[in-house]
């Protein structure tokens, strides 16, 4: 017999998975540096607990909301944004989760701020709590991101005068700003694209890799995607120049949303421009929205060279994994070459995903939401740096765009396991981590079970 399954339902479920993530991230999310408990100690054990008790639940109910979805009424893509509302709530005035990058963001726009150049030095060259707040891997390191968003984080400390608890609601509102893109721009999206918008809202926004980074973590990766969502909107409607600033707005946050202005190209010819106009209008209108924006930004065009700092041998990635593998090899070996493995492998990796690209452009150009969306999911899976959160860059357009619902199923899977694989704290996890984290997630199991036979139970007595 089936579970009973309703909206209501899933909205409650949700909303107890991300009430118990904001309760458990009290003591252990990722705190500021004077709140922080040690990990062995009960009240962080017990947080950690309860992150991953609402981390399953939060999971259970996005899964049970995905029946719905599919199923012979869906939920209007209005109600699904009152759901998704819904389980945001809770997660407002936690503390961040998951990642410390948003200490990090604040750090760089008071750099910024006080006019220092943020891509030559780390936030230690501002000095003060606010930089000892930045994780130790990215203290001494120069800011990745590009002038859009190292401007919002300026005047953001501007507002807030380094107040680290109003800067950090800043920076979760600013990530909110960019999920409502996201989510505004998809049910139009997956109308060009043939596809159910309840189900690409589903998959694109409701899926808990974003409540968890993108609204819980406030990862600037959410204004990316939504300036990048309604860049594609405005191409597909009749404002491919706007089309083409927005998407340049989003690359000048993060890099890879660049890939978005192929898919404006591609959309222009489609409405019958030529092949030469679309790419001179796109081009020029990247270059101005550059200029400008950097102009604004004052930050001057250092962010060019920054754009391989996630480039490090300390970060997690399939092609670290490799290299360093290779170099344990070749150490064994006692070769002269073990120090260029993971150099070499880093390389292979941003080599075979400009390949995959190509072919996937060359296969697809007839869909080019779906190509963009495989596109960017080829540079976050081959980068030189995989979090769990890049997931959202192709996952946010083959949501809306592709073209069977088996890639969708596959994708949930995937997001499914992702949304498992990060500590509150962000930090590593130990052996004692690991099994308070089971623990929270099988207790969340064994509830879930129990509610499920207690609602079988009435229907079998009355069958009986």
């Amino acid at each position: 017999m089936a579970f009973p399954v309703d909206l209501r339902r899933c909205q409650i479920l949700g909303l107890a998975g991300t009430a118990f993530l904001a309760a458990g991230g009290e003591t252990a999310g990722a705190l500021p540096v004077r709140d922080l408990l040690h990990p062995a100690s009960a009240g962080a054990a017990l947080g950690l607990v309860a992150v991953y008790f609402g981390l399953v639940l939060l999971i259970a109910a996005w899964a049970l909301l995905g029946r719905l979805v599919r199923g012979p009424r869906p939920p209007a893509p209005r109600a699904l944004l009152l759901v998704l509302a819904v389980w945001a709530t809770p997660l407002l005035l936690a503390p961040p989760l998951f990642s410390r990058d948003v200490y990090s963001y604040l750090a760089q726009g008071a750099m910024v701020d006080a006019h220092i150049d943020v891509y030559a030095h780390g936030p230690s060259q501002l000095g003060g709590p606010l930089a000892g707040e930045v994780a130790p891997l990215w203290r001494h390191t120069g800011a990745p991101y590009g002038p859009v968003f190292l401007a919002v984080a300026a005047a953001l400390s501007a507002l807030t005068r380094g107040e680290l608890p109003a800067g950090l609601f800043g920076m979760r509102l600013v990530a909110l700003a960019g999920v409502a893109l996201m989510a505004a721009a998809l049910p139009r999206l997956a109308r060009h694209s043939g596809a159910d918008p309840s189900a690409a809202l589903w998959l694109g926004a409701l899926n808990p890799l974003v409540l968890l980074h993108l609204v819980a973590g406030a990862h600037n990766d959410a204004v990316m995607l939504g300036l990048l969502g309604v860049g594609l909107v405005a191409a597909l409607g009749r404002w491919p120049i706007l089309g083409a600033v927005l998407v340049t707005l989003a690359a000048l946050v993060k890099a890879p949303a660049a890939l978005g202005l192929a898919a404006v190209v591609v959309l222009q010819v489609r409405a019958g421009r030529s092949t030469a106009k679309a790419l001179v209008t796109t081009a020029v209108a990247a270059a101005v929205t550059t200029v400008a924006a950097t102009a604004a930004a004052g930050t001057g065009y250092g962010w060019i060279g920054a754009l391989n700092t996630p480039v490090s041998p300390q970060n997690w990635a399939l092609t670290t994994l490799l290299g360093r593998a290779t170099r344990a090899l070749l150490e064994h070996l006692g070769s002269d070459l073990a120090p260029l493995a993971i150099p070499a492998w880093h390389t292979l990796g941003v080599v075979t995903a400009g390949v995959a690209i190509v072919l996937i452009w060359l296969r697809l150009r007839p869909r080019p939401l779906y190509a963009l969306g495989l596109s960017l999911a080829a540079v976050a899976a081959l980068g030189p740096a995989i979090r769990p959160w890049y997931a959202l860059w192709g996952l946010f357009l083959i949501a809306a765009a592709a073209p069977s619902t088996s890639v969708r199923h596959r994708m949930a899977a995937v997001a499914g396991v992702l949304a498992l694989c990060v500590l509150p704290g962000g930090g590593p996890a130990d052996t004692g981590q690991l099994v308070l984290a089971v623990s929270g997630g099988a207790l969340a199991v064994v509830v879930l079970w129990q509610a499920h036979q207690a609602e079988l139970a009435p229907a079998l007595g009355h069958t009986a």
